[in-house]
């Protein structure tokens, strides 16, 4: 798996165990807005990651497929 897949995923399921906790009541305020503002740095650098995925999926999807004549199976040999 590659090293920047990884730290996505990581990134990821580090967000998600951050919203299970604040989503669970029992933090501090202070806890609670320590955990608020490393989620949005999560989301920042996901959301980023997520972007340059995108952008590398439509430069590939967007080049011209070479000209090709078409195969014509119905000729009799």
């Amino acid at each position: 798996m590659s090293e920047k897949k990884q730290k996505f995923e990581d990134a990821l399921a580090r967000l998600e165990r951050i919203v299970a906790e604040m989503e669970g009541g029992d933090l501090p305020l202070d806890d609670m807005l320590k955990k608020f503002e490393e989620g949005r740095s999560l989301v920042q650098s996901c959301t980023a990651e997520l972007e340059s995925i995108r952008q590398r999926i439509e430069k590939v999807t967007s080049t011209q497929p070479p000209q090709v004549a078409p195969l014509d199976i119905m000729k009799s040999t």
